[in-house]
């Protein structure tokens, strides 16, 4: 039996996405299964553009199923076609309606299981707000996580990088509702999200078993509560809850058992003593993923019933304009996919 694909989606068409989503697919060489979404007639010409003969373009509409040869690459029509406009290099209407279409074109093909998991370029939210209007849309993460009816605390959204692997407990909210969205709840599905992700993604310990820290919310992880109680009242407890389920209650992974200062916990895992980190905001963990892996992590959305990842970087317009583009970012994200659903 044939493998399913893995689906790209070509994020937004005035950035890199498109560029960079055609680039990972044809240097792959056909080694696996893809179905790039967007606009067939841009893809298939740019396609062409890049050295991949016609001939082994596979076209089709949005519901698949989606047949390949081995060396075939498959292009998906999204619908909307990528006008001036949606090219232009900046926020625009037809831009947020065409990213938004074409990212859930291949969620419906992951829902048909038509494709095995999908891959993901960066969306403008700017964008998608100019071209649905009061649209709730706040990013990939809640949009995938509502798209197939689960809630936005049943996913974790994680960057998974060569040097660093964190999971965040909260994603895009403002630092002050950050106290108040910090539950319980959150922080025990977060821990174990990323713990699982260890097990499948990180390299083994030369001896010993994985180990993952979890950050304090407040400057010294509280300092027994000097400087908050977040610590106290919810991290400890959660952790606590979470040692009692797996994969830390059957040895896969070790769970630090006290919360950890942030300024501490990223340095002793730079130096190896974590693999892994959960982190309680979004830039307490993205600061030093982007620090440590830029062009390497790749951002991936656990608890989905299909495998999701991305790059670690917005739609960067300018560069889009100038060409200077590095797809490194999207071959990782590519490749951890590949190695998620083999």
């Amino acid at each position: 039996m044939k493998q399913l694909p893995l689906a790209i989606t070509t994020g937004d068409p005035g950035g890199i996405g498109p560029e960079i989503s055609l680039r990972v697919a044809v240097a792959q060489g056909g080694e696996d299964p893809l179905v790039v979404f967007g606009d067939v007639a841009w893809l298939k010409a740019r396609a062409v553009a890049l050295g991949l003969p016609a001939e082994r373009l596979r076209t089709f509409g949005q519901e698949g199923p989606f047949e390949l040869e081995k060396g075939e690459l498959g292009l998906s029509e999204a619908g909307v076609a990528w006008d001036a406009a949606a090219l232009a290099h900046q926020p625009s209407p037809q831009g947020g309606r065409a990213q938004l279409r074409t990212l859930d074109c291949a969620i419906a093909a992951a829902q048909r299981k038509h494709v095995r998991g999908l891959v993901t370029a960066p969306m403008s939210k700017e964008s998608v707000q100019l071209g649905h209007p009061g649209s709730p849309f706040r990013g990939h993460t809640e949009h995938l996580a509502q798209a197939v009816g689960l809630h936005d605390d049943d996913v974790t959204m994680l960057f998974l990088g060569p040097k660093l692997r964190v999971g965040l407990v909260t994603t895009h909210i403002s630092i002050a509702k950050a106290p108040i969205e910090i539950t319980l709840p959150r922080v025990v599905r977060t821990i174990r999200h990323t713990g699982e992700a260890l097990l499948r993604s990180a390299p083994p310990r030369a001896a010993g078993k994985l180990r993952l820290g979890v950050t304090g919310l407040n400057p010294h992880a509280g300092e027994s509560g000097m400087f908050g109680n977040e610590e106290q009242n919810v991290i400890a407890p959660a952790i606590r809850t979470a040692l009692r389920l797996a994969p830390f209650s059957d040895g896969g992974v070790e769970l630090v058992r006290e919360p950890i200062p942030a300024e501490t916990a990223f340095r002793i895992a730079l130096h190896g003593e974590l693999d892994g980190v959960v982190a309680m905001i979004h830039d307490q963990a993205t600061i030093p993923s982007k620090l440590l892996d830029w062009g390497s992590a790749v951002n991936t959305t656990w608890g989905l019933p299909w495998v999701r990842t991305s790059v670690d970087h917005g739609v960067a317009y300018a560069a889009a304009k100038s060409g200077e583009i590095d797809h490194s970012g999207m071959a990782a994200a590519l490749e951890l996919a590949r190695r998620l659903t083999s």
